[in-house]
């Protein structure tokens, strides 16, 4: 406390008093660690040498082993784009392919159904001629036959029998 009090005083001084500052005990301190310690030191600095070199080797090693995987992933990565290209096209071509022969079945089936509807048109087209003379000549009997009727009386009928017989080859 009193060299405290001292340096507090007086300012800021050395004090060469060998004995009071131990300078004799740090020196031998300083020797015996130099002499007795060197091979420690020198051991443990070549051993923590040896390990940061085997660790410096270790991750070059591992970063070689790394850059053979990148470019082996790189190199895969580029033949998956290569055939996803080629499917991506193939997938193209079949889909054109397979859109033209929708097509082309499309318009045949067009064609069918327009000849099958033509031929449908022609035969409905028959059916309801053929029902329409029916009628007409079933109207025109039942005309004529009415008409007939009313008409005819028995000198008629022997004058119409005569014409027909005549025309027949009969007598004249």
């Amino acid at each position: 406390m009193g060299t405290f009090y001292y340096l507090a005083n007086e300012g800021f001084g050395l004090n060469f008093n060998i004995l009071e500052t131990n300078l004799i005990n740090l020196a031998i301190l300083i020797g015996l660690l130099l002499f007795y310690g060197r091979k420690f030191i020198s051991n443990l600095l070549t051993e923590r040498r040896s390990k940061i070199e085997a660790e410096i080797t270790n991750a070059e090693q591992r970063a070689q082993t790394a850059a053979a995987a990148l470019a082996e992933a790189q190199q895969k990565l580029a033949q998956a784009q290569t055939e996803a290209e080629q499917i991506r096209q193939n997938a193209l071509s079949r889909a054109q392919t397979v859109k033209e022969s929708i097509l082309a079945q499309g318009k045949v089936e067009v064609e069918k159904l327009q000849v099958t509807a033509s031929q449908e048109l022609t035969t409905e087209t028959t059916k309801v001629i053929a029902q329409i003379k029916e009628q007409i000549v079933a109207l025109a009997l039942n005309k004529a036959e009415s008409q007939l009727k009313g008409s005819l009386n028995d000198s008629v009928q022997t004058k119409l029998i005569e014409r027909s017989v005549a025309q027949l080859g009969g007598r004249s």
